[in-house]
């Protein structure tokens, strides 16, 4: 049951389970100046009041725009349970996999639950939460908390950073100053991936530039290194070319598979048949390009 309740009686403690978004903020609070409030918040009513769980964004866009009454629907009076409630809807509420992560993490850490529970709870299997419960151990407090705040790109540490650090050996530490350096800068997911590159691989120099803040400056000598093709022949040019584009166009695809918008049944179909596709030529594919990356390296 949905009631108006006033904004100033929600308790924020979950807040931190929740990543922020700058521009997808800016684009809810134009959509409320124009429409309200369309969906509830959501929280869990208990003797300490109403503990918000689901619409933070919602309610510091209500906040910046002066709303003192918002919608509200409770999950119920049990901390447990009304998280539990929140990771089984998270489809319908976007709750993307670090935001699922760190609500299991929670109801692990401070409620005692084991892995086995929690899969019970939520009904997925124990090696889906499993994975989500390690992502939050994998990652320290300063990269966690960059990528909560909104200034660092989830889909960069997901997928350039973790299974760099997997494949290289890289230390905590060395990632924090990494993330450090770059977090806040507005870079794509791509240029993130051509400075981790030249970060844990590259000179000292360049690592130095990065650390001292002269991102402009490192990510310009990376790109136009990587763009010297030498004495290249055509065909090597074109092939280098059509590696760069295949390597841009996998990492976009993979995250996109993730937004939650990719809703209509036209596309599923369409989707479906593009991905049959793919899938039928990815174990050839994959065994020809670990044949060819060993053939270089041996170069």
């Amino acid at each position: 049951m949905v009631q108006q309740v006033e904004i100033n009686s929600l308790d924020l403690r979950y807040q931190g389970c929740r990543m922020r978004s700058p521009g997808a903020e800016k684009a809810m609070l134009l959509s409320i100046l124009e429409k309200g409030i369309r969906d509830p918040l959501c929280g869990i009513d208990n003797e300490q009041g109403r503990i918000l769980l689901d619409g933070f964004k919602r309610y510091r866009c209500a906040q910046k725009l002066g709303v003192g009454i918002v919608p509200y629907r409770s999950l119920g009076c049990d901390k447990v349970n009304g998280i539990v409630e929140l990771i089984r809807m998270s489809n319908a509420t976007s709750l993307g996999i670090l935001e699922q992560a760190k609500l299991m993490d929670e109801l692990k850490s401070v409620h005692h639950m084991s892995v086995s529970e929690i899969a019970g709870l939520v009904d997925k299997s124990k090696g889906w939460v499993g994975m989500r419960v390690g992502l939050i151990g994998q990652m320290s407090p300063l990269v966690m908390g960059k990528i909560f705040d909104g200034k660092f790109p989830v889909y960069a540490y997901m997928y350039t950073l973790r299974p760099f650090i997997r494949m290289n050996g890289v230390n905590k530490k060395e990632v924090d100053e990494f993330v450090g350096a770059v977090a806040g800068k507005q870079l794509s997911i791509r240029d993130i991936e051509i400075l981790a590159h030249g970060y844990f691989k590259g000179g000292d120099e360049l690592r130095r530039q990065i650390k001292d803040g002269d991102i402009l400056w490192a990510l310009s000598r990376l790109k136009q290194t990587s763009s010297n093709t030498g004495d290249c022949t055509e065909l090597e040019r074109q092939m280098l070319k059509d590696l760069e584009v295949t390597q841009k166009y996998m990492q976009r695809v993979r995250c996109k598979t993730q937004d939650k918008r990719l809703t209509t049944s036209g596309f599923f179909a369409q989707a479906n048949l593009l991905t049959g596709g793919i899938l039928r030529q990815l174990a050839p594919f994959t065994q020809a390009i670990r044949q060819f990356h060993d053939r270089t390296g041996q170069a």
